[in-house]
């Protein structure tokens, strides 16, 4: 599938890595990201050519926990001390080595004993964000993409705080490509499984906006540009197994695709 224009990505070539642009008919390659002043450099690419990579290389990647008001009321029988709507938002972070391309294979840890997929909408981040307002949040926006916030939940159960749950290697699907120029309001938010929808909502419903979110976090710690802010999961999140297809798509922006593989 093409991106659709206005649309920026990680791609691998025969001899290379780079960030790229579409405008619905071509891939051009850039000189370096987009937020880096990246500028077209050669010629563009034909289909055959290319794969993808996930389109950020994020320093840190914020997810925000029980941001939408249906998951928090089924969150009590899936984290402990859940079902209480925040009062701020729950934040935590993933690491960078979670991160995966779709098309890639999300790996089933051997201690796992439940493994849930979530559909979210991401912010990555295009200019250094320090202390900002809510006003000037979405001026260091560079766009917006699919998450994966793949969630080990007897880990989660067990631990309390939730790092190694969800840490693991493959966590954190992001992609397909970045849109740009669009808002973050009324975006319908899909996982499927195997075909079959499992969680459907919309970031209309969020308990926290992303405005709020961006302005909240860059008062805890400076987001960087390529970083990654995960806003949260829709309700009905179920478990997956080794063999399943999962899809994340978020409307107007396109469709994540990983399939579950047993760790060896």
């Amino acid at each position: 599938m093409l991106p659709p224009a206005h649309s920026l990505l990680r791609v691998r070539t025969r001899d290379r890595s780079c960030y790229a642009r579409s405008d619905g008919e071509r891939i051009v390659p850039l000189d370096a990201a987009p937020w880096e002043g990246g500028r077209p450099s050669g010629e563009p690419l034909s289909s055959g050519d290319w794969t993808l990579l996930p389109p950020s290389a994020p320093t840190k990647i914020v997810c925000v926990g029980l941001n939408y008001r249906a998951h928090v009321a089924e969150s009590v029988t899936v984290v402990p001390g859940g079902g209480e709507v925040p009062k701020e938002p729950l934040i935590f972070l993933k690491p960078p080595s979670a991160v995966i391309a779709s098309g890639e294979a999300i790996r089933y840890p051997k201690s796992v004993t439940r493994l849930d997929p979530e559909a979210e909408l991401a912010v990555v981040i295009g200019r250094r964000a320090r202390s900002v307002s809510e006003t000037e949040a979405m001026s260091h926006v560079a766009g917006l993409t699919c998450f994966n916030d793949v969630s080990a939940r007897n880990h989660q159960r067990q631990d309390g705080q939730w790092t190694r749950a969800k840490g693991f290697d493959t966590f954190a699907p992001l992609g397909p490509w970045l849109v740009t120029g669009r808002g973050p309001e009324g975006l319908r938010v899909e996982c499927r499984v195997n075909g079959e929808r499992r969680q459907l909502g919309n970031t209309s419903d969020l308990l926290f906006p992303i405005p709020f979110l961006i302005a909240y976090i860059s008062r805890i710690m400076t987001l960087e540009p390529g970083d990654v802010i995960a806003t949260g999961t829709p309700a009905a999140v179920a478990p997956v197994t080794p063999g399943d297809r999962i899809e994340i798509e978020v409307e107007g922006i396109g469709v994540l695709t990983n399939t579950v593989e047993a760790a060896t």
